[in-house]
């Protein structure tokens, strides 16, 4: 069984620069999301190959959780943290010296691998490296810095790519300093997992849900499904739409409007703890529904103001199931097995974050850009729905 170091949990600051790792690593992730016009320009790739090109990062990050996701309750946190941060870089160099679909396919590859140890990873080391009496506080920075990394990628390398030289460039190279600096911080941080001896051997686990967490799992992995899938439309498909359909072509504004959607779910995040996680679950999934009913009149009117109140409603309804959720599934998971059952719940939410996603780029060849994105908008009104209706008649378990 695994004991946690007495005393790693004790000082405050430990898990407010764990989370701070862990929004560095995160942002690398997304850093590419404004930049898919200008590689789409370089190289010459339809939307199908856009959508390909990100599903290729979430296949990364699953096989990771489904390879790595209990490494770190072996191991330790701090070495799992520096293989992930490790692999991001390798990705931002591959980014950096990329002269075509080859080295992108590799660089989004090698941040799936990262964001996938990162996850659950992270995750548990912010819980468990704050004092008893912060661990609501720890929920939230580590739920905030997982949206909040994702959504100061784009808005990094939008900025840089819109106002500064070399714009396939700089993003990745200012990114690499930050990576540094979050290797150097990462390799200060205490050991949460005390070692065992002799060592369990390393093999995949695949999903790893213990029987008295699984009340808590299903609907908050449920609800991150839904949530996640909308995340993968702003991700993947919104620069397009921006840029095809309503003729903006500004990297920074297109990367504004990506951040709306993630900046609104740290804010869902933020109101989870007034309403507590029993009822901010089914919340989130309703007003998630209701951002995606807006989402999807902005496609159909083709308003960009519609597609950022749309995407702030959205983003705010995906915070507050999303920190919900995890939150239940963290207290609810035993202690030798958090990492890995997070892990499993990041599975399910990358699953909705990927495959969806490349239905809409198959769809948009037959389609059109915006009838697709309709279509994928109504599909994830009705995911959330039924969620936020099975949830308010039979409500989770949140530990």
């Amino acid at each position: 069984m695994i004991t946690q170091v007495a005393g790693a949990r004790r000082g405050r600051g430990s898990y407010v620069a764990a989370a701070g790792v862990f929004a560095v690593g995160m942002a690398g992730t997304t850093l590419p999301t404004p930049l898919y016009g200008l590689y789409r320009e370089q190289i010459g790739f339809s939307e199908l190959i856009v959508t390909v090109v990100f599903a290729v990062y979430a296949i990364g990050v699953i096989a990771a959780l489904l390879i790595a996701g209990d490494f770190s309750d072996i191991l330790g946190r701090r070495p799992v943290l520096l293989s992930a941060l490790g692999l991001s870089l390798l990705s931002a160099v591959c980014f950096l010296f990329q002269d075509g679909l080859p080295l992108l396919f590799v660089g989004r590859l090698l941040s799936g691998f990262s964001a996938g140890l990162l996850s659950g990873c992270a995750t548990a080391a912010v819980l468990e490296l704050a004092p008893p009496a912060r661990h609501a506080r720890a929920a939230f920075a580590a739920t905030a810095a997982n949206m909040g990394g994702l959504g100061c990628g784009p808005l990094l390398s939008g900025f840089l790519a819109q106002y500064a030289p070399w714009p396939l460039r700089l993003p990745f190279l200012a990114h690499i300093v930050l990576l540094v600096a979050a290797l150097a911080v990462t390799s200060a941080l205490p050991e949460t997992v005390a070692r065992r001896t002799p060592r369990p051997p390393l093999r995949p686990q695949g999903m790893v849900v213990p029987p008295q967490t699984r009340a808590a799992f299903v609907p908050a992995a449920l609800a991150a499904f839904g949530g996640f899938s909308m995340l993968g439309l702003f991700t993947a498909v919104a620069p397009s739409f921006l840029e095809q359909t309503l003729g903006e072509h500004n990297l920074a504004v297109i990367a504004a409007v990506v951040f709306s959607a993630f900046g609104s779910s740290t804010v869902g995040q933020l109101l989870t703890g007034p309403l507590g996680a029993r009822r901010a679950l089914p919340a989130g999934c309703l007003v998630l529904t209701g951002g995606m009913v807006v989402v999807a009149s902005s496609l159909w009117t083709e308003s960009l103001p519609v597609l950022v109140v749309g995407a702030m409603v959205a983003g705010l309804g995906q915070g507050m199931s999303f920190r919900a959720g995890l939150a239940g599934v963290g207290a609810a998971a035993p202690e030798e097995h958090r990492g890995a059952t997070i892990s499993a719940f990041f599975v399910v939410a990358y699953v909705g974050i990927s495959v969806p996603v490349v239905g809409v780029g198959a769809l948009a060849l037959a389609l059109g850009l915006r009838d697709a994105g309709m279509l994928f908008s109504l599909y994830v009104v009705l995911m959330s729905a039924t969620v936020g209706v099975f949830l308010l008649r039979r409500p989770a378990r949140t530990g």
